[in-house]
């Protein structure tokens, strides 16, 4: 990680990434949007279905009171639009320690016990109160070549899903695509983020919240000011291991109720930019076809694979091998008749 952020910092600040996406016209901006949304697909029902019982309920309060209940009054309007979330999470959360408590897990097989027990692992009980991070907590790092190059391919990967989730952003945000210069340096100090947790020993790397992004759609709030505040709290409470494991405690199959809601808004959100461009082209229909299709298809084939035999379908000892042609980058817009610019959207 230390040594792919590095890639990032190149990237970024030195404003290559920003002359790449000056290749990313709507019809490329299309699927790379839909994907960051489609792309998480696994982790919405599938993951929610290990605790119907919980998840289930969580899915529908949430929709039931973004979308209905807020008609009731001007004030509940305003309050559920923006809460809804925050009171659904905390309603179905106390639902499901009542059921834990209570002894409905006690007897169950062990998937169902760690998708729907609040009290899993002992997080509470084995979790320091205070635990201050500093750099090589977890000794001296050890560099492999065959590690690295799989890092930066992930690297590679996080660059293109984050540049995807800005456009998605600006789009729910209701601002315009963000230039060049601005995705550049946002790239840049994604790559700083990806140094300062390989120096403190984190286990990921720093990437856009893909979720957060989607919670623009339904709350309106896209204030710079609000992250702001929420990354103060964020680092503030960081130290304290209970508070933490507190928060660990929520369910997953919560989360994927979530994941149901707001990825499938990000993905919308990557539609609504066909609009740019000419719908009635045959060239611009094919390109959005075929990435499209071949954006969900060879991840799955991939993934399929790796489940079976534990490698990838290239048989090397390399992992950085399989993890780099694990990914596709669409050239179709740029190499296809590209001087048709106005069908294109290039002017957008």
């Amino acid at each position: 990680m230390i040594v792919s952020s590095f890639v990032n910092i190149i990237l970024g600040y030195g404003r290559a990434w920003g002359e790449l996406t000056r290749l990313f016209s709507p019809i490329v901006v299309v699927p790379v949007v839909c994907l960051v949304g489609l792309g998480l697909f696994a982790r919405g029902f599938p993951l929610l279905g290990n605790c119907v019982e919980i998840g289930l309920p969580m899915l529908i309060l949430f929709v039931t009171s973004q979308q209905y209940l807020k008609r009731i009054h001007s004030r509940a309007h305003l309050i559920l639009e923006r809460f809804a979330l925050l009171f659904c999470i905390g309603i179905i959360w106390a639902f499901a320690a009542i059921l834990t408590v209570s002894g409905a897990y006690n007897n169950v097989k062990t998937t169902t016990e760690q998708s729907c027990r609040t009290d899993r692992s002992y997080l509470m009980s084995s979790a320091p109160w205070i635990k201050i991070p500093y750099p090589y907590q977890w000794g001296t790092p050890i560099f492999r070549a065959s590690h690295v190059f799989g890092m930066i391919g992930a690297a590679f990967v996080s660059s293109a899903e984050s540049t995807g989730a800005f456009f998605s952003a600006a789009r729910l945000s209701g601002a315009t695509a963000p230039p060049a210069h601005v995705l550049s340096r946002s790239i840049g100090l994604q790559g700083l983020g990806m140094l300062l947790e390989g120096l403190f020993g984190s286990l990921v790397g720093t990437t856009a919240s893909v979720e957060n992004v989607g919670l623009l759609g339904p709350t309106h709030i896209g204030s710079r000011r609000v992250v702001q505040i929420s990354t103060a709290f964020m680092i503030f409470f960081s130290i304290f291991g209970k508070f933490g494991a507190f928060f660990a405690s929520i369910p997953l199959p919560i989360f994927a109720a979530i994941y149901c809601i707001l990825l499938g808004i990000v993905a919308a959100s990557g539609i609504t930019f066909i609009q740019f461009a000419n719908n009635n082209s045959m060239r611009n229909i094919y390109v959005l076809g075929v990435s499209l299709f071949l954006g969900l298809s060879i991840p799955q084939y991939f993934a399929m694979n790796i489940s079976y035999d534990g490698r990838g379908p290239v048989r090397t000892n390399a992992i950085w091998f399989n993890d780099i042609l694990n990914t596709i980058g669409t050239i179709l817009d740029n190499t296809l008749d590209a001087n048709h610019v106005e069908d294109r959207g290039v002017p957008w």
